[in-house]
């Protein structure tokens, strides 16, 4: 069954993977305070004007990041350290969370959505 609301979604976790998701939540919400919370796709998302921002999600060895693929391409160089495909990025669980680099990547993300 898929969790209706983020707390819950996050509730499911480990205590040092909620941690995780919980700072990438926090994160997120002080880079796009104006966006709402969702569950899209079967993970936590952020939406702004009707329209996904940013999804976030626990997994067995990292948390998964989906900014969209824009956000990868600009943002190419400083995620050069980290696995990603079109439009997502993993962050290994047994290493700190990127925040300021999350915060980045969510605002530029609020501009493009703001900008259309």
């Amino acid at each position: 069954m898929t969790p209706q609301e983020i707390d819950a979604y996050i509730a499911a976790f480990p205590p040092p993977v909620r941690k995780l998701l919980n700072e990438v939540r926090e994160a997120i919400r002080r880079a796009a305070p104006d966006a709402d919370e969702a569950i899209r796709y079967r993970m936590p998302t952020f939406r702004l004007r009707n329209k996904n921002l940013v999804h976030f999600a626990g997994h067995t060895h990292h948390i998964g990041f989906y900014p969209m693929p824009s956000a990868i391409e600009v943002f190419s160089e400083e995620l050069s350290g980290y696995k990603s495909a079109k439009g997502s990025v993993q962050f290994p669980l047994e290493e700190p969370m990127p925040i300021p680099l999350i915060q980045d990547i969510v605002r530029f993300r609020v501009a493009e959505l703001t900008a259309r």
